[in-house]
């Protein structure tokens, strides 16, 4: 199985937030899943955390990837595949993430409900 966490998924993790699933947690933790967390990911947590919209640690992504959570760049193809996708929604990260798991053969790890509108693969 080959897994792209979204950025409530890291945190709540990280926090040990409640909110945060079995499933969710099980998935995380298991080495035996290809876990990844997308550059847009962290480049979401730091433009909030520039706007004091968001506390999070400026290591969140390292922290996730001492977790075994390995970094997914965004590529070419990913940022052209967003061009396809039906306008579900505008949020330019959600979108990304959409068109890197499509390209990647990748499950998203949300609660958010928006995924489910896409054809992409979303746990819970």
């Amino acid at each position: 199985m080959r897994l792209l966490v979204d950025t409530h998924a890291a945190l709540w993790f990280l926090e040990g937030n409640e909110r945060l699933s079995q499933t969710a947690r099980a998935l995380i933790e298991d080495d035996h899943v290809e876990r990844r967390l997308s550059a847009a990911v962290v480049w979401e947590v730091a433009i909030k955390r520039g706007l004091g919209k968001l506390k999070a640690t400026a290591d969140f992504h390292e922290r996730m990837g001492r977790q075994g959570v390995s970094g997914l760049p965004v590529y070419d193809r990913h940022a052209t595949r967003v061009a396809d996708l039906p306008p579900h929604h505008s949020d330019p990260f959600d979108r990304l993430l959409v068109a890197q798991a499509i390209e990647e053969g990748m499950s998203i790890l949300s609660v958010d409900q928006i995924f489910r509108r896409y054809d992409v693969s979303v746990l819970w």
